[in-house]
């Protein structure tokens, strides 16, 4: 079992982005690190070669114009002092051989001659230096050479007198130096791509780390959001494509957590409509089945049958206006509602209500009064949504207003459009001012009694439909005022040209 384990894990680790681009990079700079040091050392040993070749062949001439001056001036003493002084200064301390040519018509004198080819065995490559210099050519050579005792570079130079080739200098020098220092070298070399392969191998570690690390943390984020947990961000800062690759998941992290709270308002609305139709549902039907049992129990006098039946209808009417309520909250509350909207006239909608609630409003005689500034107040929205929120506020301002007084609606153009409904009633006090917009919020006043609590929710859904906000300011015993604010339809038009 642990065989298999260790055979799997090995398997894993080779399927591993981090060991393949590791292994790829290793590779490459291996490869690359060889070949660049086998030219290098190939270059290296050529061209130290090269130079080891010209300085002998130009020794070899200088000596060998020296010589040719010494037979013109018969002068061998100084020659051969001349000989001597070179070996005793050059380090390496070569063979100097000079060579008499036996087939020139004047060959050079036997006494500056001191190698005799005839007590000598060379081999075949020597001896075609030799030949070499004697067809008035210039050879070079090297290897191992038993008569020279080991490893040798050999080159041989004419000797040229009254333009005859009269004989030859053979100059060799032992490389075993030179090969020590061209073993060396290529160690040094052999080191240096050691220690940069080392180094190389270290950043390849970091470079391949450097991606597959940012790859593994985009994939366990992306394993966390596709468990829930959508508040998980890779918190990678890069500014490449896996940089890019991970802003693409946070912000489609960012877009999950927004419609995962969306699912869950909407949940919540679901929730919270069942739970309100059912609370607010309860007592009506209980007083419905109440009065019907007690009908068909008989135990009415068939002088309260009637009021029996009117209650019942009353209790009938009063759940359906309040599952109406609460539909079109809930429609309201839907982010995915959408208002159809036109060009709408303020005026116009206030026109409208005005002659709705006349009647209403004149058993309070209670004055409406509209202050504008201008003939036409226009915005865009759906008429009878619009016309609804302001029926609700001027219900409201009439119903809690006193007899005899006044309602003003005051219209005016900032860069919004403003409409102001303020009453002169009873008001609303600092402690149930911020919860006058919650559902089923009702006061305990006597005006209220009738109520459902959905009304200011409603109309306030309405007006956050439409883009715009509502305000509320109240004075106890003075009077309450409502302000709305929306887009001006020119604004509405200039926004959608641009």
């Amino acid at each position: 079992m642990d065989k298999k384990n260790r055979v799997r894990n090995k398997v894993r680790l080779k399927n591993r982005l981090f060991f393949k681009v590791y292994i790829n990079y290793a590779i490459m700079l291996t490869v690359l690190a060889v070949l660049v040091g086998l030219i290098f050392m190939n270059l290296y040993e050529t061209k130290t070669m090269d130079n080891y070749r010209n300085k002998l062949s130009k020794q070899a001439s200088s000596i060998s114009d020296k010589l040719a001056q010494r037979i013109i001036d018969n002068d061998d003493e100084s020659y051969l002092e001349y000989l001597e002084t070179v070996q005793e200064l050059d380090t390496d301390k070569p063979d100097i051989w000079t060579i008499s040519n036996p087939n020139a018509a004047v060959p050079m004198d036997r006494k500056l001659q001191n190698v005799n080819l005839d007590d000598v065995k060379l081999s075949e490559e020597c001896v075609d230096v030799i030949e070499a210099a004697f067809r008035n050519l210039s050879k070079y050579a090297s290897g191992y050479y038993e008569e020279f005792g080991g490893a040798s570079a050999i080159i041989g130079m004419p000797v040229r007198v009254n333009d005859e080739i009269v004989g030859a200098v053979l100059l060799r020098y032992a490389t075993k130096d030179q090969e020590e220092i061209i073993q060396s070298s290529m160690y040094l070399i052999f080191l240096s791509v050691g220690v940069a392969l080392f180094i190389s191998f270290i950043i390849a570690i970091v470079f391949a780390k450097g991606i597959s690390n940012p790859i593994s943390r985009m994939s366990s984020t992306a394993l966390e959001l596709a468990g829930g947990r959508y508040e998980s961000k890779t918190n990678i800062n890069r500014k490449d494509e896996i940089g890019d690759l991970a802003r693409t998941i946070d912000v489609l992290a960012n877009e999950l957590k927004a419609n995962e709270i969306e699912r869950q308002n909407r949940e919540q609305v679901r929730v919270d409509f069942f739970a309100n139709v059912s609370h607010e549902l309860r007592t009506p039907i209980t007083v419905i089945r109440a009065y019907a049992e007690s009908l068909v129990d008989g135990v009415v006098t068939e002088e309260k049958v009637n009021q029996y039946y009117q209650r019942i209808l009353t209790e009938c009417k009063g759940m359906e206006r309040l599952v109406g309520d609460l539909l079109l909250l809930s429609k309201m509350q839907n982010p995915d509602f959408v208002v159809e909207k036109e060009p709408v006239n303020i005026l116009q909608v206030f026109d409208d209500l005005i002659r709705s609630v006349h009647a209403i409003s004149e058993e309070k005689n209670i004055k409406i009064k509209i202050t504008k500034e201008h003939p036409s107040y226009m915005m865009m929205g759906d008429y009878d949504r619009i016309r609804q929120m302001f029926l609700i506020i001027l219900d409201n301002a009439i119903k809690f207003s006193d007899d005899n007084s006044t309602i003003h609606i005051i219209l005016s153009k900032t860069d919004k459009l403003i409409i102001s409904i303020k009453d002169e009633g009873i008001g609303i006090s600092a402690e149930d001012l911020p919860s006058i917009f919650d559902k089923f919020y009702k006061s305990k006043l006597k005006q209220n009694k009738q109520g459902s609590g959905l009304g200011l929710a409603i109309a306030r859904q309405i007006a956050l439909k439409h883009g715009g906000n509502v305000e509320v300011f109240s004075t106890l015993g003075i009077g309450t005022e409502f302000v709305f604010a929306f887009q001006c339809l020119e604004e509405y038009v200039e926004e959608l040209n641009i």
